[in-house]
């Protein structure tokens, strides 16, 4: 018995402005989110956004609108927006179509699903909060990560953002039997082809899947891709039942190409230019992130502050997701204290004694007291030199330049770079190492015995310090203000 094929439902382009095409159909309407195709070979995608009456709709490109014109054909595909699933898109990279472009083999055993797909319903939700190890000790023990959170990283250009994203997919392959996605959105070219190459270098290629409208594309791609991550997210949550890290690079991209859509589609912009429906696509984004009975979707997103004010709405909205703000401080990295995370300005939801037990949150209160007067004493020690400080106050200078070098960590993805070899810590580790620390158990070892190492074990075979480097320790060379005691 032959199988009828339907025709295809053709219409005609009406206009053609920027991105936004209008097409007529004399048949069926394309339901919103459909796919459009037209012009040679059908190369110009398009998805419809609205249906203007019985005959119109209007379409925002997804692809370059060069050749179209006016009374060319437009084919309805009769779907929305689909990209692959399966175990064969690990190692690869993709655009926002689900077309491979890192000039690998074809794709074989894959199904293709619809990057448009509601969040996991309440029921089906894990009701525990949960803390994500990240074997990073400043991260676990002062800003805990959510398992199925979302944590933003704040930063700016050359203090360690990509190493620490780097480290972070490294850990969650290789002790966590877990899987990480890179989404760019908006991202430079050059940048995902680095990220591509340390990944390959690093050995965790494998395990990992990269996505990525660059920032030469059209707003609508830009404005889908992070649903194309999404929804390959969900499949190895869902699916496979595995963990996943997602990491975006960068939501406010997001935002951006949301708000250059809205204004193409003639939308009335709201405060500041943003499109009204910016907590919406926002939420419908973000709430897909989250974790079920089977597996988790842990995302860790950067997040650009428009001119640092932290008032403006894409913040505002951006923040209202996030269970955890991790901060990069430029000043921590200039002085070699690698990962460079400002522990007093960055915070986690998930530090309560309620989630993290009352010895890790009494611990972590106590470190970032010290870290604290230690910063209020800085002034005092330029000043007047060490000297001047009161007894108490030199302990707690002495303990909180310790906790500093101990918080810092090398790094398996920088290995060939310091040639030291890295180290994950357990959350137990981190926490009895501070502990030990804030008990003065290492005053008579230098500073310098815990900087870059993994558990507190590795200063018992370093020698301690002589008097005479106790004595001196730690005096910062700084210029004598006229005036002021000698130090």
């Amino acid at each position: 018995m032959e199988t009828k094929t339907n025709p295809p439902n053709l219409g005609v382009i009406v206009a053609v402005r920027g991105s936004v095409v209008d097409a007529w159909f004399d048949g069926p309407l394309p339901a919103i989110y459909s796919v459009l195709r037209a012009g040679e070979d059908r190369q110009v995608v398009m998805e419809v956004l609205e249906q203007r009456d019985a005959h119109n709709v209007r379409a925002i490109a997804l692809t370059p609108t060069q050749g179209l014109a006016r009374g060319m054909m437009v084919t309805d595909t009769g779907g929305p927006l689909k990209v692959p699933v399966g175990k064969a898109i690990l190692s690869r990279m993709f655009n926002v179509f689900g077309q491979t472009i890192d000039r690998g083999a074809a794709l074989a055993d894959v199904s293709w699903r619809s990057v448009h797909r509601a969040p996991p319903p309440l029921v089906e939700r894990s009701t525990r909060s949960q803390i994500f190890e990240t074997g990073i000790k400043v991260i676990d023990v002062l800003v805990p990560l959510e398992r199925g959170g979302k944590a933003g990283l704040f930063g700016g250009a050359g203090v360690g953002k990509t190493v620490l994203l780097t480290e972070m997919i490294h850990n969650m392959i290789g002790h966590h039997d877990g899987v990480s996605i890179f989404c760019g959105i908006g991202e430079r070219c050059r940048e995902g082809e680095e990220l591509y190459r340390d990944m390959q270098a690093a050995g965790v290629l494998a395990n990992m899947v990269m996505v990525f409208g660059q920032m030469n594309e059209p707003p609508g791609s830009r404005f889908r891709v992070g649903h194309a991550a999404l929804t390959m997210a969900e499949y190895f949550r869902d699916d496979e039942h595995r963990d996943v890290l997602l990491l975006i690079d960068n939501i406010f991209r997001f935002i951006q190409a949301g708000m250059e859509v809205s204004g193409l589609m003639g939308q009335m912009p709201s405060r500041l230019g943003y499109q009204p429906t910016m907590g919406t696509e926002l939420a419908g984004l973000e709430e897909r992130i989250a974790n079920t009975a089977t597996g988790a979707i842990t995302s860790i997103q950067a997040v650009y502050v428009p001119a640092d004010d932290f008032t403006d709405p894409a913040a505002v909205h951006a923040f209202a997701h996030l269970s955890a703000s991790i901060v990069l401080s430029r000043k921590r990295a200039g002085e070699g204290l690698f990962p460079a995370i400002d522990p007093l300005q960055s915070s986690s939801k998930m530090a309560t004694p309620g989630i993290v037990g009352e010895r890790h949150y009494a611990l972590a209160q106590e470190i970032r007291k010290t870290l604290a007067q230690y910063g209020e004493l800085k002034d005092i020690i330029a000043m007047l030199g060490l000297e001047q400080l009161s007894p108490e106050d030199r302990q707690v200078v002495m303990r909180a330049r310790r906790l500093e070098r101990f918080l810092t960590q090398p790094f398996f993805t920088t290995e060939q770079f310091t040639g030291l070899t890295g180290k994950l810590v357990s959350l137990a580790d981190a926490l009895d190492g501070c502990e030990r620390i804030l008990k003065d158990e290492f005053k008579d070892y230098p500073e310098s015995a815990l900087y870059m190492i993994g558990a507190i074990g590795e200063v018992k075979g370093k020698p301690k310090a002589g008097p005479a480097a106790a004595k001196s320790e730690p005096k910062p060379k700084l210029p004598v203000i006229s005036g002021a005691a000698k130090p």
